[in-house]
């Protein structure tokens, strides 16, 4: 089942979240991930939001996802992730079609 991954993201290090960035899709692509969207400025319908980017991705499966997050390339990328910004990260299961 498709499981997508939203990301919610504030920079507090920009030198650091932008290594990130630069070596992100080289690293998301092994895993059969796809972007859906990336955006610096998404639309607030509702509400307040208080974070810089919104990230949605797509795996086909669970394990796909697991397997990147938890990859060693994506660990050691995850360092400069997590010294240039802030983030919430949410998994999303599908829905199985009927």
């Amino acid at each position: 089942m498709t499981v997508y991954l939203a990301v919610q993201v504030k920079i507090k290090d920009r030198d650091a979240y932008d290594r990130y960035a630069g070596g992100f899709m080289n690293v998301f692509s092994k895993f059969e991930g796809k972007m859906l969207a990336a955006d610096f400025e998404p639309k607030v319908l509702d509400g307040e939001w208080g974070m810089d980017r919104l990230v949605l991705m797509s795996f086909p499966d669970e394990a796909s996802l697991t397997a990147w997050i938890t990859s060693d390339e994506y660990q050691e990328l995850a360092a400069d992730r997590a010294a240039g910004a802030d983030t919430i990260a949410l998994l999303a299961r599908g829905i199985e079609a009927v």
